[in-house]
């Protein structure tokens, strides 16, 4: 069994991006620059959109933070994020989600123009992931990609079973690893809560990816030896001997699993750090341009 270390992946991605970016600055070029939005005071949210910021400082990225009140109303957001398309110098936008609950995450998202969409959700550019035109695909599942590259795991004709049909992460993980690339491939089960016998799905899968959003969903059962397993999930779970009253846990029983799997990722430290590395990449792609890029 061997760890897949989503930290020691993305310092590598991080590292060729600071290199990129110094030679940027040696010609006198502009460097990328991220705008992130995040609305209210929710902790989770705070941490991802500070990690991105503090991530983007590490190889020379510009961001610039936008924090509003979760009171702030639908169209003065829409404003705001159409001042962010028409700024020549901001190459690339996320807004943090979720929302509250008064606001239409699927307007938002609508509104990014897709040329700074690097978190790969506007719709046109979900139609070009689909389609295999160059694109920015969301960074979760472009994570994934770029790890399995990274440790040369072979997914030709692999049956993998994709356990989550969200758009941000089963769906589009579900599409890469179907489409004739490499990492890819596959030959893809998309599975999801109404899925009758998952358990037997699971069994016959060469490659697992659980992102279902329950934590320790995939048990040692569920999996055949020499499976490589992918967990998505960050779950909270209360734990009274850690000072924050809690720990995270995947979708995947980890202690249970992994003596069964050939490669797995852990959690923390799997796949979370892979999609601040994709997002880092989206959003030099953004900056110098898509052409000729297939993520």
């Amino acid at each position: 069994m061997q760890i897949l270390d989503g930290k020691l992946v993305s310092k590598a991605i991080k590292d060729q991006l600071a290199i990129k970016v110094a030679d940027l600055k040696a010609q006198g070029k502009k460097v990328p620059h991220l705008a992130a939005i995040l609305v209210g005071n929710n902790g989770a949210s705070e941490t991802y959109v500070a990690s991105k910021v503090k991530s983007c400082a590490e190889i020379g990225y510009n961001s610039t933070l936008l924090r509003f009140e979760d009171t702030i109303s639908e169209k003065h957001l829409l404003d705001h994020i159409s001042m962010l398309n028409e700024n020549p110098d901001i190459d690339g936008i996320l807004v943090q989600l979720p929302l509250p609950k008064h606001i239409n995450e699927e307007l938002v998202i609508s509104t990014i123009d897709p040329s700074k969409d690097v978190d790969g959700f506007h719709p046109m550019n979900v139609g070009k992931m689909v389609a295999g035109l160059p694109t920015f695909v969301p960074a979760t599942p472009y994570g994934i990609m770029l790890m399995l590259e990274h440790y040369n795991i072979d997914t030709k004709g692999k049956h993998a079973v994709v356990i989550g049909r969200s758009h941000i992460v089963g769906t589009p993980i579900s599409i890469l690893l179907s489409r004739n690339t490499n990492p890819g491939n596959c030959t893809v089960t998309l599975c999801h809560s109404h899925t009758k016998n998952l358990a037997e799905l699971c069994r016959q899968a060469d490659i697992v990816v659980a992102a279902i959003g329950r934590p320790d969903f995939v048990t040692a059962d569920m999996v055949k030896d020499g499976a490589v397993v992918i967990d998505v999930g960050i779950n909270r779970v209360a734990d009274e001997t850690k000072k924050s009253g809690f720990r995270l846990v995947g979708d995947v029983d980890f202690e249970g699993v992994a003596p069964k799997s050939s490669y797995i990722t852990p959690v923390p430290g799997g796949v979370g750090p892979m999609t601040i590395a994709a997002l880092l990449q989206n959003t030099f792609h953004a900056a110098v341009g898509l052409r000729g890029k297939q993520n």
